[in-house]
């Protein structure tokens, strides 16, 4: 690790009265507490003439400290009507710009975590949209429409029913498909908040059983698939861990009554 430290201000202007008063190198640098060789290119690379000029030398670090530091990629005019048109006209996401341009090596290379912040900083944005409260600009333009983004090992919980029984426990019978009666339930999603449809699928004869709920709630789903399973053979139910099967535990004490 590095422990230089630039030349501030009021070093140089030291540096230009020592030096204005032909003292050398080495007793300038043990005067400002730097090394000589510190001093000695300090003096070189910003005199004119012959002449140091603390400001002028100030000027020139300041431009210096510009130019070394990277361009940002969407500062280029071409690289930044690409990547706008790409995601605000063709909906691309930024995985798919990254990805095209990667695939056709492009000069124009620029990576989705850099178009990310673009985007979160409200680059694309207009200026009624920066004016704004939320995510009203670009952001909405992404799948997932400007909700927060979780890490690859996030496991969502919300909206999910507790795991009672483990796949793995289900009977060797129902694994195996060597009996009729073990059912895996499912549901198909119609308008929100409306009616859905339940599904009952045998696992080894493939047969279906299906009927319209009211809606997609646990006490619905519950008296629908009741009323589907009634009269039938039944040993065992797999649901997902969907909400609307809250209830697949007084679903399996009625089926066994039956």
């Amino acid at each position: 690790m590095s422990h230089y430290k630039h030349l501030t201000p009021i070093e140089r202007e030291k540096i230009f009265l020592l030096h204005s008063q032909n003292k050398t190198l080495t007793y300038i640098a043990k005067t400002i507490h730097r090394d000589k060789s510190t001093v000695s290119r300090e003096i070189a690379r910003n005199s004119y003439k012959g002449a140091y000029s603390p400001s002028v030398a100030h000027t020139k670090y300041l431009k210096r400290r510009t130019n070394c530091k990277p361009k940002l990629k969407l500062s280029n005019p071409k690289i930044f009507k690409y990547v706008r048109d790409k995601f605000l006209k063709l909906k691309w996401s930024p995985e798919q710009i990254c990805g095209r341009l990667k695939l056709e090596k492009s000069e124009r290379y620029i990576s989705y975590a850099t178009i990310y912040r673009a985007i979160y900083s409200g680059m694309f944005d207009t200026d009624k949209e920066r004016a704004s409260n939320g995510n009203r600009g670009a952001i909405r333009k992404l799948r997932h429409r400007g909700k927060s983004r979780h890490a690859q090992w996030y496991i969502e919980k919300r909206g999910k029913i507790p795991i009672s029984n483990n796949i793995s426990d289900r009977p060797k019978e129902a694994n195996n498909r060597i009996r009729i009666g073990d059912w895996e339930a499912d549901t198909v999603i119609g308008k929100r908040g409306g009616a859905c449809l339940v599904t009952l699928v045998d696992r080894k004869s493939r047969f279906l059983l299906s009927s319209k709920a009211k809606k997609k709630d646990s006490v619905s789903v519950r008296d629908t698939m009741i009323s589907c399973l009634t009269g039938q053979p039944c040993h065992s139910i797999t649901p997902d861990r969907g909400m609307e099967f809250a209830k697949h535990a007084e679903i399996s004490l009625c089926t066994r009554k039956g």
